[in-house]
């Protein structure tokens, strides 16, 4: 699924926006070091007088121009660093600032797509812009085990260290995750936490609902007109970094769903590309709905997380409605 002129024309505003941004708040520090770190505007203006100088003496044959040219350029950078080191800035304070120092905020690298471009590619094609909105609310800094005890709160602990660990290794260890257990126990909030950190530290995620995952495959793939399309989207699932499949079982089981999400699986699973699975059914539900050759890859593949324990959305209505 390409991007059309428009979608594309849209994710470079935003690149465009980062650029003013960035550039507005590295001015304002300039600004501000120039006002309150005393000699520091002397010392940038020297280079220019310096680097002029020193010229005109290679210009004229002198062959230690080039040679004190460095030294002098070398001590005014060293003394800008003694003034913003004693005025309490960091040293790094005027270097340019980017949102993706990778791509400088230009969207590629190398001449290929940035990671960070990727990420916002994937976020629209597959209607996933509220997915930010949702990482700001739910992620680690956000996780509480209030709302567990006894083995409910085991069984959380345990998937949160599983969870951490995958983050952890993620360059390193392949690695799957199947969340089951019953209703409203944290397991799309945990999948969430997970999707936020590989987003943060430059892996392409891409989320679906398995209902929406089935629906936007069986529209893709029963219209002549969209074989590019259908293509494109088994292309993107079999290898982005992390695919989330969020409330399998809630879907219609056909005889496509379960072709392909066997498909999904074993092409990912060939590539070793890394797959979150939550589901409300038990184990042997799971396996009398999704047959022994999708159940097997799954047991033999990933990590089992299991949560329990009281419905926590119902449970926050409820304090919301006493309020």
């Amino acid at each position: 699924m390409s991007l059309t002129t428009s979608q594309y024309n849209s994710i470079m505003r935003i690149y465009e926006e980062r650029q003013t941004k960035n550039r507005h708040t590295r001015e304002e520090r300039l600004r501000y070091v120039y006002t309150h770190v005393t000699g520091y505007q002397e010392l940038d203006e020297s280079v220019a007088s310096v680097s002029v100088a020193q010229g005109k003496k290679m210009l004229s044959g002198d062959e230690n121009a080039l040679a004190e040219l460095k030294q002098k350029l070398h001590d005014l950078a060293k003394e800008r660093t003694r003034l913003l080191l004693s005025s309490g800035l960091p040293v790094d304070y005027l270097n340019p600032v980017y949102d993706c120092p990778e791509c400088k905020d230009t969207g590629y690298v190398g001449g290929k797509k940035c990671h960070c471009f990727r990420q916002a590619e994937i976020s629209l094609l597959y209607e996933q812009s509220n997915l930010s909105d949702i990482l700001e609310k739910e992620n680690f800094s956000t996780l509480s085990y209030s709302y567990y005890e006894g083995n409910d709160l085991a069984f959380f602990q345990n998937a949160v260290e599983k969870c951490r660990k995958f983050i952890n290794n993620f360059n390193s260890d392949y690695q799957n995750i199947f969340f089951y257990g019953t209703v409203g126990t944290g397991k799309t909030f945990l999948s969430n936490c997970v999707a936020r950190e590989c987003i943060e530290r430059g892996h392409s995620v891409i989320y679906f609902s398995a209902s929406n995952l089935f629906d936007t495959l069986s529209r893709n793939v029963f219209h002549f007109g969209n074989q590019d399309e259908f293509a494109d989207l088994c292309s993107d699932l079999y290898t982005c970094d992390l695919l989330i499949i969020d409330d399998l079982g809630t879907e219609q089981t056909t005889a496509f769903t379960l072709s392909q999400l066997f498909t999904c699986l074993n092409e990912r699973l060939l590539r070793k590309k890394s797959v979150i699975i939550s589901t409300n059914l038990s184990l042997e539900e799971f396996q009398n709905r999704y047959q022994d050759r999708i159940f097997s890859r799954i047991t033999s593949n990933f990590e089992f997380c299991k949560l329990t324990g009281p419905d926590i959305r119902m449970y926050k209505k409820k304090l919301v409605g006493r309020k």
